[in-house]
């Protein structure tokens, strides 16, 4: 008994906090997301003012998660343009990005990446502004993807 009591005791030391990655839709449409490791998870449909939020955590296949976000219910498997906020679970740190693949599904819209005692990343256009987009935060924080309707 006293071997297993040391044992749970040591395992829940060693378990830190972990925070969410949530995305919120301030746009006036739907869009649709999926949450992708070393397989692609079921799409997600956002309505106008809601949100979608996972706890964070790490893929064993490919280490990372990339949450795709398109306008079409589809998009994902069509080509449509996709917005991909990323995040890396390691250890005690969360690394997090923003990028677009075939094109820019919020262009001309407002999108950022927050997180408490992390950077912000920040497209006032819908479109990368340029430079590194990579931040890192404590794994026990909250990371944020909003999309803004248009300006």
């Amino acid at each position: 008994m006293r071997f297993a009591v040391a044992s749970v005791l040591a395992f829940a030391s060693s378990v830190t906090a972990v925070g969410n990655a949530i995305v919120v839709n301030s746009t006036p449409s739907t869009f649709y997301l999926w949450s992708v490791g070393g397989s692609v998870g079921p799409r997600q449909t956002i309505a106008a003012g809601g949100n979608y939020t996972e706890v964070l955590h790490r893929d064993a296949k490919t280490g990372g998660i990339a949450i795709k976000i398109t306008k079409t219910a589809d998009g994902l498997y069509t080509g449509a343009p996709t917005q991909q906020f990323s995040y890396s679970l390691d250890g005690a740190q969360v690394w997090y990005d923003l990028s677009a693949t075939m094109g820019e599904p919020f262009n001309g819209q407002r999108v950022t990446v927050t997180a408490n005692g992390g950077g912000t990343i920040d497209w006032p256009k819908g479109s990368n502004p340029g430079g590194s987009q990579v931040k890192v935060t404590s794994s026990d924080s909250n990371v944020v993807f909003t999309a803004y309707g248009p300006a």
